[in-house]
């Protein structure tokens, strides 16, 4: 990063301007679960298939933003071809392959994320007041969620209603109590907020070294 100029970040750039450079992205995930053989390919968490499947996309993600817009235009031309590309191989392991094998999973993975790359960057790529809310939110968020996603499955798993309601009802409970903690306590309790990576306001933090001063 601080030598942007130099011959591996240039190559980076060039290797990811173009859309054949992302079979080496999509290479990457299939080998780790060529050689982890994680099963199932959703269970991630306390895993080592969660600590490569994370490293691998970290690694990734900063070469995303280490490329620079060529990257990101690249995304933008290619938009629809990897949202078909995600949709067709979604349909195609609905219809005919219940039980794909996880190299397929890592695959279509790859594709939904470079989807919601390519739009995000398209729609979202503005300032607005919505995205400035979640933008500080987010963090407090990721803190949270795994809290209201585990009371949530032990209040909801256990009612003899649909798999596909629970799945539903999970959702709405952990995303609207992570927002709901937010609003209600993380963004309005200024002495909070640090421990959730969010800025004191200017008259908080002001009034508050008073107080220590005097």
């Amino acid at each position: 990063k601080n030598n942007e100029d130099g011959k591996v970040v240039g190559w980076i750039k060039r290797l990811l301007m173009n859309p054949l450079g992302l079979i080496l992205v999509v290479a990457a995930f299939v080998i780790e679960v060529l050689i982890v053989d994680p099963r199932p390919y959703e269970l991630y968490a306390m895993t080592w298939h969660g600590f490569f499947l994370g490293l691998i996309a970290f690694f990734f993600g900063f070469c995303f933003v280490l490329s620079g817009e060529g990257f990101w235009k690249m995304l933008l031309r290619w938009r629809w071809l990897f949202l078909f590309l995600a949709f067709a191989q979604f349909s195609l392991r609905l219809v005919l392959y219940p039980m794909a094998p996880s190299y397929l999973l890592a695959v279509e993975s790859v594709w939904w994320i470079l989807s919601v790359f390519a739009f995000g960057y398209k729609y979202l790529n503005h300032p607005s007041k919505t995205l400035d809310y979640l933008s500080k939110a987010a963090y407090p968020v990721y803190i949270l969620h795994m809290t209201f996603l585990y009371l949530a499955s032990a209040i909801i798993f256990r009612l003899d209603i649909p798999v596909s309601l629970q799945f539903i009802l999970v959702l709405l409970f952990t995303g609207g109590g992570c927002f709901a903690i937010y609003e209600l306590l993380i963004r309005r309790v200024n002495f909070i907020r640090p421990l959730f990576g969010l800025k004191m306001n200017d008259g908080s933090k002001g009034a508050l070294m008073k107080r220590v001063l005097n």
